[in-house]
C-alpha cells in the first residue's frame, strides 16, 4: 500500500513529532528542480529545505521566475524533484510513480486555483462529488458533497451551473471540491486573483475559518503582500532559493482591515525613503 510506513519511517516520524511538537505534514529536504530547454539548463529550485506542520497557514511568495510555481507543483505531487526528498505525512513521495502520485493528489491534497477550473455544464453538487467518484468512494458521496458546499455557505446553490454563480461563488465551489476528500493539505494558487475585493475577502475569510476552526493545513502561493499578511507564516523565494522564512506577527483577519490604496502604499514607501538615515543609501 502506498501510504503504509515501514517500522523505521514510523520511528523517525514519531521521534520528529516528539522533538518538534506539532506533527510535520510536509518535509522538503534539499529539493532541486532542473529543466532542460534545448542546450540550456534552467535551475528552477536550488536545494530547497523546509518543514510545514499540521494546521499551519503559510504563504509562499516571490517574483516571477523565483520558483514558487515549481515548488507548488512538487508539493502538490504534480511534478517530481530532480534531486532531494519530499516527505508527505512521513512518506517519501519524491520518487513515486505516476499512478501513486495520482492517488496522492486525490486522497491527500486539495487544490484551489485562480481560474476555478469548474466544468461548464455541471452543477455545483456534481462538481464537488467528482473527486469522490475518481476515488471510487460510493458511500454517502452525495451527502459529503452537500456538507462541503454547506460549509462554504452554498447550501442554496447546490444545483446551479457555473454560469449561474458569481466569481466568488464559483471559487467557493472549488474550495468545497478541495475539501470533500478531507485532504492533509490544501494548496491554493492565487485563489483571490480573479475576484473583486469583496468576493476576495469572503474567500479569504473561508480559508481562515477552515484553518482556525478545522485545523486544515493551508498553503497560499501568492504575489500579494496584503493577502500574505492574513497568514501565519511567509516563505519568500528568489532565484530558486528561500531567502526569508518568517512568522507573521498579528495576522490580519479577513474583512477587518481595508486593503491600502496604491497611493497610500506609495506614500509609505516615500516616507520610509525620506525618513531613513542617509548612511543607508551610501
Amino acid at each position: 500500500m502506498l501510504f503504509r510506513r515501514n517500522g523505521r519511517q514510523k520511528q523517525n516520524v514519531a521521534h520528529l513529532q516528539e522533538d518538534s511538537g506539532p506533527q510535520v505534514v510536509i518535509d522538503v529536504q534539499g529539493v532541486a528542480k532542473t529543466y532542460q530547454m534545448g542546450e540550456i539548463e534552467v535551475n528552477a529550485l536550488r536545494g530547497i529545505s523546509l518543514q510545514i506542520h499540521r494546521g499551519e497557514f503559510v504563504a509562499i511568495m516571490g517574483p516571477s521566475g523565483s520558483g514558487k510555481s515549481t515548488l507548488m507543483n512538487i508539493l502538490g505531487a504534480l511534478d517530481q524533484p530532480t534531486s532531494g526528498k519530499y516527505f508527505l505525512d512521513g512518506v517519501d513521495i519524491s520518487q513515486a510513480g505516476d499512478h501513486d502520485l495520482a492517488v496522492i493528489r486525490n486522497q491527500k491534497i486539495g487544490f484551489v486555483f485562480q481560474s476555478f477550473n469548474l466544468l461548464k455544464r455541471t452543477t455545483a453538487l456534481r462538481q464537488v462529488e467528482l473527486p469522490l467518484i475518481y476515488a471510487s468512494k460510493a458511500g454517502n458521496r452525495h451527502e459529503r458533497a452537500r456538507a462541503a458546499l454547506e460549509s462554504v455557505g452554498l447550501s442554496d446553490r447546490l444545483h446551479h451551473m457555473p454560469n449561474e454563480l458569481s466569481g466568488g461563488q464559483q471559487q467557493r465551489v472549488a474550495i468545497a471540491r478541495a475539501l470533500v476528500t478531507e485532504p492533509a493539505i490544501i494548496l491554493a494558487d492565487e485563489p483571490t486573483g480573479n475576484l473583486d475585493s469583496k468576493s476576495g475577502t469572503e474567500v479569504l475569510r473561508i480559508f481562515q475559518q477552515l484553518n482556525r476552526e478545522r485545523g486544515i493545513t493551508t498553503i497560499f502561493v501568492t504575489h500579494d503582500a496584503f493577502i500574505a499578511r492574513h497568514t501565519d507564516r511567509v516563505i519568500m523565494l528568489r532565484d530558486g532559493k528561500i531567502v526569508a522564512d518568517k512568522r507573521v506577527e498579528s495576522p490580519l483577519m479577513a474583512g477587518e482591515v481595508e486593503r491600502p490604496s496604491e497611493m497610500a502604499e506609495l506614500e509609505e514607501i516615500f516616507r520610509q525613503t525620506y525618513d531613513a538615515p542617509r548612511a543607508e543609501f551610501t
